[in-house]
């Protein structure tokens, strides 16, 4: 994330810099920051990638990706049980999910696209759409965890999975996870993805973050 921080912080350095060549009197200033903010952006982006293993196998995802260079994980505490929590993750819809349209629109650049997860369909379950489309099940193992998992770049040039892990938490409640892996099969792929992954990712760290929300809202309200 703090790479992806970086890009965005030179992103509005630029801005500012556009800004303050209004006045003849901050231009010194602004051909500065605009400097600034293009460095920043070239060293987040050219950032070299770090293949990184898990120790173990203790969950599915550990199992169906062992490697990745790309992580995002979240988690939040539910009070319901865990057959509760697990029972509410399939059923949450892309409406249920706060911002989840405008993030995906802004991903696919305002462009129309045929219907799935970047355009998920009105009151269906967001992992039926996806399973249906471009992802399928790995693992399914209530009530503990559900594995995902795609293609983003064929043939096998990008994986990437995405689990929801239920754990209780010893006082009839429930610690709901989930997380993101992504693989690229080689440094090429790797560097590319790289910047396509550091310029969405705070999009992507909010949907995460609204989902385990929606799950958690569905599994409290449920009892």
């Amino acid at each position: 994330m703090l790479l992806s921080f970086a890009v965005y912080v030179g992103l509005v350095t630029i801005a500012a810099a556009l800004l303050l060549l209004i006045r003849r009197d901050t231009r010194a200033i602004a051909g500065f920051c605009a400097l600034l903010g293009v460095i920043l952006i070239a060293v987040a982006l050219a950032w070299p990638v770090r293949s990184e293993r898990s120790n173990g196998a203790a969950t599915h995802l550990d199992r169906a990706m062992p490697e990745w260079q790309f992580r995002e994980q979240h988690a939040t505490h539910v009070a319901a049980p865990p057959e509760r929590v697990f029972a509410s993750i399939r059923p949450v819809t892309a409406d249920e999910i706060w911002l989840f349209r405008t993030l995906t629109a802004m991903r696919r650049l305002g462009r129309t696209s045929p219907p799935g997860v970047m355009n998920a369909p009105k009151s269906e379950p967001l992992l039926d759409i996806a399973t249906r489309t471009s992802f399928r099940y790995l693992a399914m193992d209530p009530p503990r965890e559900i594995v995902i998992g795609t293609i983003i770049v064929p043939p096998r040039a990008v994986l990437a999975t995405m689990n929801f892990l239920v754990t209780p938490d010893g006082r009839g409640g429930s610690l709901l996870s989930t997380e993101t892996r992504v693989l690229a099969a080689n440094d090429s792929f790797a560097r590319r993805f790289a910047i396509y992954w550091r310029i969405i990712h705070p999009g992507s760290d909010i949907i995460r973050r609204m989902w385990l929300r929606a799950i958690k809202k569905r599994a409290e309200g449920s009892g």
